[in-house]
Parts: C-alpha cells; structure tokens; sequence
C-alpha cells in the first residue's frame, strides 16, 4: 500500500510544480503589466473635496423677525434668509432725511444771502467811483473860483471890480473848497461802504461753503442709515447650500453674530496633498481622474490647476523646527488643486469634505 501511494505522490507532483510554476509566472505578468500601466501616474487617496463655506454674520444689531430658511436648504443668490427688527432704523432714516432737507435750506439762504451781499458790494462800488468823479468836478470848480479870484483881484486893484464882486468871489471860492472836502469824505465813506460790502460777501461764500460741507455729511448719514435699514434683511450671497443655522426668531443678535453658514455648491474643486517625493512630474494642466468615495461607480475629470506654495507643516500651528536638535525625517506633503471639469453631474451632491482619490496623468 506504501507503495502504491508513493507512486501517486510521485505522479501528481509534477503537476503540482507546474501550477506552482503557473501561478507565479501570472504573477510576475500581472506585476509588470501594473508597473508599466502606473508608469507616468501619481496617485493618492490623501485628498478630499474643497469648496467656498462663507460664514453668513449680521451687520446690524437688534431682535430677528423671521427666519426664513432651514438647514441644509438650496437656496438661489438674494433669496431672505432672515429679518431683524427694523423700526429704529427706519426712525433713523426718516430722522436723518430730516436733517439733510435742513442743511439743504440752511444753503439755499446762505446762497440768497451771498447773492444779496454781491449786489450790495456791486451798489457800493458804484457809488464810491460815483464819489471819486464828484471829487474830480469840485476841484475843478475850485479852480475856477481861484482863477475868477484872480482875475477880480487884479481888477480891483485897478479900481475895475467893487469890493462886493471881490467878497463875492471870496464866498464863491471858499463854497468850492467846502464842496471838495465834502465829495473826499463822501468818497471815504463809500470806499468804507464798499469794503464792508466785499467782506460781507466773502464772509457769505465761507457760510455756503460751510453749509455745502453740512449737506455733504447730511447725505452720507442718510446713506448710511439706509445702508443699515437694508442690513436689516439678510439675502443669500450666492446660489448653494445652507448650514449651520444659528439664530431663532425672537432672539437678540449684535453685529457680527453668526446666523449660518453658505456653500457655494457650483464652485467645488480637489485638494489633493502628495507626498514630495511624487511631485517631481506634476504639473499645471495635467488631467486628472477623481473617484469619490461615497459615489465608487461616479468617476470625476478635472485638470491640476495649481500646487501649493509651502507644505502642510508650515502652516500648522506650531510648525517645525528642526534646529533643536530632535530632528526626525518624516515625507512632507504638498497640496495641490485640481478643477473638477464643469460638465459633472449635477444631481450629485459633491459636499466639501468628501473623501476622494485622485490618478494625474504626468505623460499628457
């Protein structure tokens, strides 16, 4: 029986040998036929889904109204997403408006001031050249009493001309000097006159000035009011998915409190971290494949956009330093981001944070 047994072992390994044989000889095929199809390929699992989660904060203070969304709800851009109280806001602004048709007056008088005060100082120049000219004529009357004076005198002196005609040309001559001096104070008084005048209307253009820089502050205070009454309404800043709900009606919220959290679900891409010994042939451009993970059967395209400035590490919190003297050679990371291609299916939902694994084709 040993015998018999003994043969057959010695028959079927043979057989064995060449199935052993077999297999390995498919095992080295299968191990090259992977190495030369991953030849000019990087790929890695250290990589998830990135997108824009913009904190949504109010920028005024007061009681919420209404709020007029849930969580996890598609909303389009604009769409209200809550009310807060608006009652001293509007107060304000209707206060404020108040304030600036005011300051619109107090200038429209301070124009028609101004207006008045350059017709005044017009008028009192006038009459101060007015005044300069009388001057002018009284001495040249004086001059002919004193030439008439003159001539009686010598006439007199002759026995030609009485001692009244000589009196009377006396009277004649001190009336002319009477009247110079009266025309060189008149002509004083309208030079003062119209120096008022023109100070009067220079000190009216400082008052418009002044009350076009009151009208200028009015205004921004009513914009600024109307800013603060349309905060009072909180919109979507853009088309996507809310989260994060954080306030109820009723509730007193202050500038800056937190109400939700948008993201914006058409502007998805890849960060992928590789590791620095895979980046030597990545470049912008390349095409990518992504498999998501909650999705195995879904398979994403995109192209590598940009790789990262510094590693991970150096924007840590404490990052490394490798001058204490405990340095430990650890394989830093880089990451990198990929653009998803804009024809993808749209009824999948691609959330930030989603795990993903990313192939780069480094030949193309």
């Amino acid at each position: 029986m040993a015998t018999q047994e003994e043969a057959q072992e010695k028959k079927s390994n043979p057989k064995r040998k060449k199935l052993l044989i077999g297999l390995g000889v498919l095992a080295v095929i299968a191990g090259i036929v992977y190495f030369i199809l991953s030849m000019g390929h990087e790929k890695t699992d250290n990589a998830q889904l990135d997108g824009n989660i913009v904190p949504i904060r109010t920028a005024v203070t007061g009681y919420v109204d209404a709020v007029l969304f849930t969580d996890n709800q598609r909303v389009n851009k604009g769409d209200t997403l809550a009310i807060i109280r608006s009652d001293d806001y509007a107060a304000m602004v209707t206060q404020s408006e108040a304030a600036l048709a005011n300051a619109e007056a107090s200038l429209a008088a301070a124009k028609a001031g101004s207006s008045m005060a350059d017709q005044n100082a017009n008028a009192s120049s006038l009459n101060s050249l007015a005044s300069k000219e009388s001057i002018s004529t009284a001495e040249t009357k004086l001059w002919k009493a004193q030439q008439d004076m003159a001539r009686v005198d010598a006439m007199a002196k002759d026995n030609a001309a009485t001692p009244q005609q000589v009196d009377a040309m006396k009277a004649e001559v001190e009336v002319a000097k009477a009247q110079v001096e009266m025309a060189k104070k008149q002509t004083g008084a309208s030079q003062a006159m119209a120096g008022g005048s023109r100070s009067q209307a220079k000190a009216q253009e400082a008052q418009i000035a002044l009350a076009k820089a009151m009208v200028a502050q009015r205004e921004a205070e009513v914009k600024l009011a109307r800013i603060r009454l349309g905060n009072t309404v909180i919109t979507a800043p853009f088309a996507g998915i809310i989260s994060k709900k954080s306030v109820e009606p009723g509730q007193y919220i202050t500038v800056g409190s937190p109400v939700c959290a948008a993201v914006d679900m058409n502007d998805i891409w890849v960060t992928a971290n590789f590791k620095e010994t895979q980046l030597e042939d990545l470049r912008p451009g390349q095409p990518v494949k992504v498999v998501v993970d909650a999705y195995p059967g879904l398979k994403l395209e995109g192209r590598v956009s940009s790789l990262g400035g510094a590693t991970g590490a150096r924007f840590s919190l404490l990052p490394p330093d490798n001058a204490t003297g405990n340095f430990v050679k650890v394989t830093q990371r880089l990451s990198v981001r990929i653009d998803l291609d804009s024809s993808q299916d749209s009824t999948v939902l691609l959330a930030p944070g989603l795990s993903v694994t990313v192939d780069v084709n480094t030949k193309s």
